[in-house]
């Protein structure tokens, strides 16, 4: 049996994602990004999502980085779609 940590495959991907759906104004950022790009027929990620919000070099108030490789994309890109 995996281990996971709070339903995600690690503490880092539930932290990002626990800061982007709980920090009003990031989790508007991200519902806004989406949004715009569903509008234009392009797929929203959260990559393209960290970039256009200059979090890159940025980490959450926990210390984890927006851009860590210990971060699954997949799992990060299928989080932001169900943003809106």
């Amino acid at each position: 049996m995996e281990e996971t940590y709070n339903g995600w495959k690690n503490r880092q991907i539930w932290n990002v994602s626990l800061w982007i759906n709980n920090d009003e104004p990031l989790y508007r950022a991200a519902v806004e990004y989406v949004k715009e790009r569903k509008e234009a027929g392009k797929t929203p990620t959260y990559s393209g999502f960290i970039r256009k919000e200059g979090l890159a070099n940025e980490r959450t108030p926990d210390n984890i980085s927006y851009s860590g490789t210990r971060l699954d994309r997949k799992a990060l890109d299928e989080m932001m779609l169900e943003l809106a």
